[in-house]
């Protein structure tokens, strides 16, 4: 079994050809509804009428080709406050309107501590997420902020994800924030457009489709072998070598479903 994370050196010989298979699933059923299912971006105005507009331009195409946007599952409209103790709080300003309860909120979405921010005075706030995705060869996935969607008003801040193997490491995505204007609040409406992510593969050239995959024995047993790894060391990347040695050959086993009636 060779599923090198590494794109750098391959051999041109050996290169794979045709699009590349990238599951998707949630590591949990409860609630699971609300959740909604990544979806390839297009653009919002597709005018084709005239031969020169960007619709028909092959470059963005294909580009948009090669993002999956998730949308926010429930409604945020939140602030930034200290409590009586000075530590970093937030308040939920739709009140007893909001579609989510307190409880359930401060179960999903959180502020890092303090003195793990990146920045002095920038709030980090975290929130959990069941998405996961997970390929059989050399993928690396990139969360990114949802920059080809227009807000009539900005966020107050900047999101942040990162980069990594999904066919060694598969992890649920946590969606991160980071709270630089704190006197205005944090509104985004359920399904909005909360983050995209972006697939890298090997060849470059090939295209990604993305299916969602059965939550197989072996698939849950390997998740939970790296699990809660970044609990117990500092660079979870150093772990990669040995996840891989121990990955089965196969973990993406897409859903059927039956066709509508």
């Amino acid at each position: 079994m060779q599923l090198s994370v590494h794109f750098e050196g391959s051999d041109d010989g050996g290169k794979k050809s045709g699009p590349v298979t990238v599951g998707w699933f949630l590591n949990t059923k409860k609630a699971s509804i609300v959740y909604f299912p990544p979806e390839r971006v297009r653009s919002a105005e597709m005018n084709k009428s005239h031969a020169k507009s960007a619709s028909r331009c092959p470059a963005v195409i294909n580009m948009e080709s090669r993002y999956f946007m998730v949308r926010c599952p429930f409604d945020l409209n939140l602030e930034f406050i200290r409590d009586k103790d000075g530590r970093p709080a937030m308040r939920n300003l739709n009140g007893d309107k909001s579609g989510i309860r307190a409880n359930k909120m401060r179960e999903k979405l959180h502020i890092a501590a303090e003195h793990e921010w990146r920045y002095p005075g920038v709030p980090t706030l975290q929130l959990e997420l069941p998405y996961v995705f997970i390929a059989d060869e050399p993928v690396y996935a990139s969360q990114v902020s949802p920059f080809m969607h227009h807000t009539k008003t900005p966020l107050p801040g900047t999101i942040f994800g990162g980069r990594f193997p999904i066919n060694v490491w598969p992890r649920p995505l946590m969606w991160a924030f980071e709270w630089h204007d704190l006197d205005r609040p944090l509104k985004i409406n359920r399904g909005d457009p909360l983050f995209y992510v972006t697939f890298e593969t090997t060849p470059q050239d090939r295209s990604v489709v993305c299916v969602e995959t059965e939550v197989t024995p072996e698939l849950t047993d390997y998740m939970e072998m790296i699990s809660g790894a970044v609990n117990y060391v500092n660079q979870t990347f150093s772990l990669f070598e040995a996840a891989e040695e121990r990955r089965p050959n196969t973990l993406v086993k897409p859903i059927k479903r039956r066709a509508a009636d």
